[in-house]
C-alpha cells in the first residue's frame, strides 16, 4: 500500500510539524526499521514512551479539572481507562493514522495499518513528535482535539470495559458466588476456531458469547449477562 501524504496528517491533526523528521520517526514501526538497513535505529519506540508521559500528565489534569471523580481512586481507575490501547487506537483510527505508517511487508500483510497495539503506540508517539516539535501546550491541544470525546464514551469503545471483572463483582456482592463459564460449541479449523460459551447463575444460562479465543467469548458472555441482570433489575423495579 502506498503511503499517504503526511501534509494530509497535519491537516486532521491541525498541527504543521516545522522538523517533519519528528513526524517520520512517529510513523515509523520498528519492523520497518529492523528491514531497511538505512533506516536502522530510528523507529517510533523512543517518542512512543515520551509520548505516553505526555498523555498521562494531559489526560491526568483533564479529569481532575472536569469533576469526573469524587476520589483519588476514582480518578485513578478512569485514568487507567483512557490511558489505553483501546482508547489511543480508537483515536488512531477516527485520523486514519495507520494510512501515514512504515511499516515492514511483513507487517503489511498481516493488518499491522488496522491493529491496534500498532495504532494505539503510534498515537502515543505522534503526540510525542508534536511535544518535541513545540512545547507541552501545543501537544496538550492537539490531543485535547481527540481526547474529550472518547472521554466521554468511554463505554462505546471496544475493549475498555472488563466485563468479566464486573460481572465478577456483581455475582460476588449479589448472589455470594462466582459465575460459572462453560464451552458450548467450538467451529472451525485449528487456525480459525469459534468458540461459543455461556455464563450460568443457579445454573441457568444468563449470557452467551462467541469469539475466536476462549477469553473473547467469555468476555461477550459477561456482557449478555450484565445486561440480562440489569434487565431483570428494571422491570422489578417497575
Amino acid at each position: 500500500m502506498k503511503i499517504k501524504n503526511v501534509e494530509e496528517l497535519m491537516e486532521k491533526i491541525d498541527y504543521k510539524f516545522r522538523n517533519e523528521s519528528y513526524l517520520k520517526e512517529a510513523l515509523t514501526h520498528r519492523s520497518f526499521s529492523n528491514e531497511h538497513e538505512k533506516s536502522k535505529n530510528f523507529d517510533n519506540e523512543k517518542l512512543e514512551f515520551l509520548g505516553d508521559a505526555v498523555l498521562n500528565l494531559i489526560t491526568t489534569e483533564y479529569i481532575y479539572n472536569s469533576g469526573k471523580g469524587k476520589n483519588e481512586g476514582e480518578l485513578a481507575k478512569l485514568k487507567s481507562q483512557i490511558i489505553s490501547e483501546p482508547v489511543f487506537s480508537a483515536i488512531a483510527a477516527e485520523i486514519g493514522l495507520g494510512d501515514y505508517l512504515y511499516l515492514s511487508n511483513g507487517e503489511e500483510s498481516s493488518g499491522g495499518r488496522k491493529r491496534k497495539s500498532i495504532l494505539g503506540d503510534a498515537f502515543e508517539a505522534l503526540i510525542g513528535a508534536v511535544f518535541l516539535d513545540s512545547d507541552y501546550y501545543t501537544a496538550k491541544n492537539t490531543a485535547l482535539k481527540f481526547l474529550p470525546d472518547k472521554i466521554n464514551n468511554l463505554e462505546d469503545i471496544e475493549g475498555i470495559i472488563d466485563y468479566k471483572t464486573v460481572l465478577q463483582e456483581v455475582f460476588q456482592s449479589k448472589y455470594k458466588k462466582m459465575p460459572e463459564y462453560e464451552i458450548l460449541d467450538t467451529k472451525g479449523p485449528d487456525h480459525n476456531k469459534v468458540f461459543e460459551i455461556s455464563v450460568k447463575l443457579n445454573n441457568k444460562i444468563i449470557g452467551i458469547g462467541r469469539g475466536k479465543s476462549k477469553k473473547e467469548a467469555e468476555k461477550r458472555a459477561a456482557k449478555e449477562a450484565i445486561e440480562f441482570i440489569e434487565n431483570k433489575k428494571r422491570i422489578q423495579k417497575i
